[in-house]
């Protein structure tokens, strides 16, 4: 599975907004475009049509004009990583453009199904299992850390 520029950018800029949401000082606020890219290092054109997805997604909701700017439609702890991904990138995980689910094989292959479900169900369950508010806050779910936490999960190539 790859993450794509796009889905860490728009996880990145909603991580920001469920932490100014969180922030006491600026919860309600909105945040400039311009603010968000500068602050998170996102091409200011890319982070826009970014953010004009995930406003059709209703994950944010933006004002024009003076005051105006984005923030998170809903509580930060309503909203899963899976949910930003799915806004900019559609599902989480395909085969050949199509959902493994779908998929047909020769029977001698049906494990091969089997094998791309497993693999859904499992990024799923960690992203789906994960909210903005988690992020924001440092509290990752348990069972997140647990696979973090596993040394064999940080060894490149395996």
């Amino acid at each position: 599975m790859r993450i794509s520029a796009r889905a860490d950018y728009a996880v990145r800029a909603a991580v920001f907004l469920a932490r100014a949401s969180l922030d006491e000082h600026a919860s309600g606020e909105r945040m400039s475009g311009e603010r968000i890219a500068s602050e998170q290092g996102i091409p200011a054109s890319f982070l826009e049509g970014i953010l004009s997805a995930l406003r059709k997604a209703g994950i944010v909701e933006s004002r024009r004009g003076a005051g105006g700017g984005y923030r998170l439609a809903s509580p930060a702890d309503e909203i899963s990583v899976a949910d930003v991904i799915r806004a900019v990138e559609g599902p989480l995980v395909f085969v050949r453009d199509e959902r493994p689910s779908e998929l047909e094989y020769p029977a001698a292959d049906s494990d091969l199904v089997t094998l791309w479900v497993a693999l859904r169900a499992s990024v799923r369950r960690v992203l789906d299992d994960t909210s903005l508010e988690q992020l924001a806050t440092g509290e990752l779910p348990a069972e997140v850390r647990a696979l973090a936490d596993d040394p064999s999960s940080w060894i490149s190539g395996r």
